[in-house]
């Protein structure tokens, strides 16, 4: 049984509390213009210097969204260089973003000397060897599109990556890394997990935000 309505639509909500958790996620998403017209609208708090932070991030992410990984990791070196030293993982999948757009553009003989110079290195750690045998199997397919790692050339995947770089630069600057409303969809889906497993059968189902907006 779903929790009731009544028990919790009473409950005052501060307004300020609401533009807080949306002019946070506008903020983290670099919506700039967007951000710009909400505090006029609402007179919400201006945070500190968002405008030159925002500008820098945006360019960044659009740069890694767009597969252009080469510039992302220059202007992210620019901002501070040991985001990236500091964070194999995502130095990883930024150079891989720039194999593929040479394997799109059908440039192997380049993708390969880059793979072999600037992704082999981190063959020398198992962690990456199952997803540099990934990338590497690209090259063996005249139309990479359509082979079974399909998935590493899509938007998704460029999605994936451009959000993990937009959270560490986040981190760098000692913001969070996730938006309030991330954090409160969070925290609403643990605690409703919890009060299952305690209820048992008789207890709420697991939190579904798709289902919420529906109610």
């Amino acid at each position: 049984m779903d929790l009731d309505p009544r028990q919790y639509e009473n409950v005052a909500i501060n307004d300020n509390d609401i533009h807080s958790i949306v002019l946070s996620y506008l903020i983290h998403n670099c919506y700039k213009e967007s951000v710009e017209s909400f505090i006029t609208s609402t007179g919400a708090k201006q945070p500190a210097d968002y405008l030159e932070d925002m500008d820098k991030r945006k360019r960044i992410f659009h740069f890694a969204l767009e597969g252009n990984a080469l510039k992302a990791i220059e202007l992210t070196e620019q901002l501070a260089k040991d985001i990236l030293e500091n964070n194999k993982d995502l130095q990883f999948d930024l150079l891989s973003l720039h194999f593929v757009e040479l394997v799109c553009s059908r440039k192997c003989t380049e993708a390969l000397e880059f793979a072999q110079t600037k992704l082999g290195p981190f063959g020398k750690e198992p962690k990456y060897m199952e997803k540099l045998e990934d990338f590497m199997a690209l090259l063996a397919y005249k139309e990479p599109e359509k082979s079974p790692m399909f998935h590493l050339l899509s938007l998704e995947y460029r999605q994936q990556v451009a959000d993990s770089l937009n959270r560490a630069i986040l981190a760098h600057l000692n913001l969070p890394r996730y938006t309030a409303m991330e954090r409160l969809i969070q925290q609403a889906t643990v605690v409703r997990q919890c009060l299952s497993q305690e209820a048992g059968k008789d207890g709420p189902p697991p939190f579904s935000l798709k289902d919420f907006l529906k109610s």
